[in-house]
């Protein structure tokens, strides 16, 4: 009876065994690959902008003759009047072209913004100035503008550069009465449009599919410019004269831009 029990044990075991070794190696299973989304920056874009600006603006008198008979043989007047700073609110809207190459981004931009920059000092040029103040203010600014910027998905770190326009206004003002002239007293004007260079720096974070805010700085060099002045003619008409302004700007802005483009892409 035992060696029966031990012969049957022997005949399962090695049928377990056989068993065992004719069934198939589990298949291995390969994890799938990681997908990382890809923010895509290409596309045409509008948005709106706004912040706060500091135009910095020199004033130099450029030589012009007094012929007043009661001061004696006629002369000329010329000389620094001094430097301010205009300072004060913008608004405005931009658009533009962006197209991505890997993580690079390039664009074009135009941008327009009201501004209300604004400014004085008292004049330096003595004696006919004495008791006078220059005034500058900057009620538009435009910008057409390259960029380049680097992105890494949804955030985009970017670098710009071309052309800036400005308008300004220029006055001087009484800052004490003289004689029948109460103080504020307007005597003479000037404007013009000009024409100068612009560098910026910003960075822009995609924060929905189509939307982006973004934080920019940007630096104009408007250089210098001749600006002819008019006297009121009830006040000394003599005294038109043509002054070389100096200005640079600079303009801090938050934008938010709505771009035109395609869905977020899938990178392996």
């Amino acid at each position: 009876m035992k060696t029966v029990f031990v012969a049957a044990s022997a005949l399962v075991l090695g049928i377990a065994s056989a068993s065992a070794a004719d069934l198939a190696a589990r298949p291995y299973a390969k994890a799938p690959p990681v997908v990382a989304a890809a923010y895509d920056w290409s596309g045409f874009y509008v948005g709106v902008n706004g912040g706060g600006g500091w135009s910095r603006t020199c004033w130099d008198a450029l030589p012009f003759p007094i012929n007043i008979p009661a001061l004696g043989p006629p002369f000329n007047i010329s000389g620094p009047e001094g430097c301010h700073t205009a300072s004060g609110g913008t608004a405005g809207g931009q658009i533009g072209y962006r197209w991505q190459q890997a993580s690079w981004v390039f664009g074009l931009e135009a941008q327009g913004n009201w501004a209300d920059l604004t400014g004085s000092n008292a004049s330096q040029l003595a004696p006919f100035f004495t008791g006078f103040a220059n005034r500058t203010k900057t009620d538009a600014i435009g910008l057409f503008t390259g960029q380049v910027g680097y992105a890494w998905s949804s955030f985009l770190l970017y670098l710009k550069g071309g052309a800036a326009v400005v308008h300004d206004t220029y006055d001087s003002f009484l800052t004490a009465p003289q004689g029948p002239l109460p103080t504020g007293f307007v005597s003479d004007t000037g404007g013009e449009t000009r024409w100068g260079a612009a560098v910026g720096i910003g960075g822009e974070f995609a924060f929905t599919q189509n939307w982006s805010v973004a934080l920019e700085y940007d630096h104009l060099f408007m250089g210098n410019s001749s600006v002819h002045m008019t006297y009121d003619p009830a006040f000394i008409a003599q005294l038109n004269h043509d002054e070389r302004i100096h200005q640079d700007i600079d303009l801090v802005t938050v934008r938010l831009d709505y771009r035109f483009g395609g869905p977020v892409v899938a990178k392996y």
